[in-house]
């Protein structure tokens, strides 16, 4: 199936999109390969078992936040990176409030 390139990004990033994924017997919409991984198996296993990209993130957002708050207790400075999670950090959490609100 043909890449789909989209010109936002240099061009070493592509998606490949296939409408149609047959595996293991599931059937899935969208199968998007995101680039060549070294280790393919390993991280197909991981998406299945451990959780998707976005569930890993967030989790890892979550911890980093503890960290921060314990973190700016001890007297951090303010730095700009920091600053910067943290606003996404407070995005994501809009965007989750509105999405379990939101009638289904």
């Amino acid at each position: 199936m043909p890449d789909f390139k989209l010109a936002l990004a240099p061009s070493q990033l592509t998606q490949t999109i296939n409408p149609w994924s047959w595996s293991m017997g599931n059937v899935s919409l969208f199968s998007i390969n995101l680039g060549k991984s070294s280790a393919p198996d390993v991280e197909a296993r991981i998406l299945d078992e451990v959780g998707s990209y976005g569930r890993q993130l967030g989790r890892i957002g979550e911890a980093l936040s503890v960290v921060i708050d314990w973190a700016e207790k001890q007297g951090l400075p303010e730095h700009e990176a920091i600053a910067a999670l943290k606003l996404q950090l407070e995005h994501v959490d809009v965007i989750r409030r509105e999405e379990k609100a939101a009638p289904s």
